[in-house]
């Protein structure tokens, strides 16, 4: 199975710290190979191999943050 690539908006991320967080919390999760942040968008990227929506949205509100529509 290859790699996906998901995108999410996350609501609040505003700082380096922010981002540290939530990154702290989905690189956690199985199955993921890279993340990356981007705070003035609020964007986060994940890649990886079966990546779990449920799961990594539990990981961004775990990080205090939410995951917008």
């Amino acid at each position: 199975m290859g790699t996906t690539e998901r995108i999410y908006v996350v609501e609040g991320m505003t700082c380096g710290h922010c981002e540290m967080s939530v990154r702290d919390e989905v690189e956690e999760l199985a199955g993921i190979e890279s993340i990356e942040t981007d705070r003035s968008s609020g964007r986060l990227t994940v890649r990886g191999t079966k990546i779990n929506d449920a799961a990594v949205r539990a990981a961004v509100e775990a990080a205090g943050y939410r995951v917008g529509a």
